[in-house]
């Protein structure tokens, strides 16, 4: 202490100011021994991010629905026209056209139209089991004539379903004045053909073709199938039905009390 030259009083000294500390940057804390903290790395920062994001389940894109393309065959290993023609009709459940067989192997229509006429006279001069017919607007194998009552016994074997004669008049009807309404169809054959009609649609040999614009009536027509199974090409082949009427004189007989 030293005196003060005003009076005999001791003289404090000032404790010295000590500087404030730095404050400590955002998101570190201090470690226990007062030693400021290592910065964490930015690479593992996004690190531990990404594991993060790995525990999400992942978003599935629900507009993503179109299937994917089927190969396509190594031209290399393409084999003949020929042989790709009989291999789709081979499986065919129905008629195929032309155009779909020449879309289908990438084919030229009229290459396709030859291959299918010379194999059908392939198959007849051979005498093979089958035939090649145009029937129904396609192309497909049938069995040869020869062979058809044969192949009948052995897939049949006595179970065969027939057409009842009213299902067999309404048939008539219909390939011989289509489209036609059910209204038309009772009044030339004098009865109901609701549940006719009902018959040969779930057969496959009707179906619903358009509607009357003035009655609203559903319109029927015979399908692809109907001229599958008479063996027809199409419609213009059905037989007429001038020689099948009665003539004027048998109609006085018949009327004749």
């Amino acid at each position: 202490m030293t005196e003060d030259p005003a009076g005999d009083h001791p003289q404090d000294i000032p404790a010295p100011r000590l500087a404030p500390e730095p404050a400590e940057p955002a998101g570190q804390e201090a470690t226990a021994d007062g030693a400021e903290p290592v910065p964490e790395p930015a690479a593992q920062r996004e690190a531990v991010v990404a594991d993060a994001h790995d525990d999400e389940p992942a978003a599935v894109d629900e507009t993503d629905t179109e299937p994917e393309p089927l190969p396509e065959p190594e031209p290399a290993n393409r084999p003949p026209l020929v042989a790709l023609i009989e291999a789709v009709l081979m499986v065919a459940e129905k008629p195929v056209g032309v155009a779909e067989l020449a879309t289908g192997l990438a084919a030229h229509a009229l290459d396709v139209e030859r291959v299918l006429a010379e194999l059908a006279a392939q198959y007849r001069a051979d005498g093979r089991g089958f035939d090649l017919r145009h029937i129904g607007g396609g192309w497909r194998f049938y069995t040869a004539e020869e062979c058809a009552p044969w192949v009948e016994r052995f897939v049949l074997a006595g179970q065969m379903s027939k057409l009842s004669q009213a299902a067999l008049e309404t048939l008539a009807v219909v390939a011989y004045q289509q489209p036609v309404s059910r209204g038309r169809i009772s009044a030339v054959r004098g009865v109901s053909a609701d549940g006719v009609i009902r018959t040969l649609t779930a057969r496959g040999l009707v179906e619903e073709a358009t509607t009357d614009p003035e009655t609203g009536a559903i319109l029927y027509r015979t399908t692809d199938y109907f001229l599958e199974r008479l063996g027809l090409r199409g419609l213009d082949e059905l037989p007429p039905l001038a020689p099948l009427l009665p003539g004027f004189d048998d109609i006085e007989d018949l009327i004749a009390p």
